[in-house]
């Protein structure tokens, strides 16, 4: 009995991280629908594009062997970089406050892959260090009422010159 409750677990812990490959990209586009943010959205579109084809060429020429099957195209994690790709589109483009619950679900997609035995490490950090790379590469933080105040300093002191 104890048997089949840890693999329903093992199950369980595959299946959510089988979601949240997906979930957080779509919450990454969720965003920047949700601020009105379609210059983000592109940079989304691009860093998931580009995080993509790296992973896929890197599976079909690096060739890595998988813990339990004789499938060769485990390095690096699909899986672990979509949810990273989201998770450092949030991150970069938002601000930790956001990023940070959103890299400890894409780190917990990554955890999934392991258990699973779907991936060994090198194959889900490779996978998150691709997609975050591609990230901070693509996305750029938004200015978020960001203003930039100019002055003038002359023997009479500082005066305002402008505000942007």
């Amino acid at each position: 009995m104890a048997a089949s409750a840890a693999q329903a677990d093992a199950e369980r812990i595959e299946q959510a991280g089988d979601v949240l490959q997906l979930a957080l990209p779509a919450a990454a586009w969720g965003l920047t629908v949700q601020r009105g943010d379609s210059r983000g959205r592109g940079m989304l579109y691009r860093s998931f594009a580009s995080t993509l084809a790296a992973t896929y060429a890197l599976k079909y020429t690096v060739h890595a062997p998988r813990p339990e099957s004789q499938a060769t195209n485990a390095f690096p994690s699909g899986h672990t970089a979509a949810a990273f790709s989201g998770a450092s589109f949030i991150q970069r483009r938002y601000g930790w406050s956001l990023g940070t619950p959103a890299y400890a679900l894409a780190g917990f997609v990554g955890y999934s892959r392991v258990r699973a035995d779907a991936h060994y490490v090198r194959d889900v950090v490779a996978g998150a260090g691709l997609a975050t790379a591609l990230s901070y590469i693509f996305t750029d933080p938004e200015a978020d009422g960001a203003r930039v105040t100019a002055v003038s300093a002359d023997t009479d002191g500082l005066r305002l010159v402008g505000r942007f």
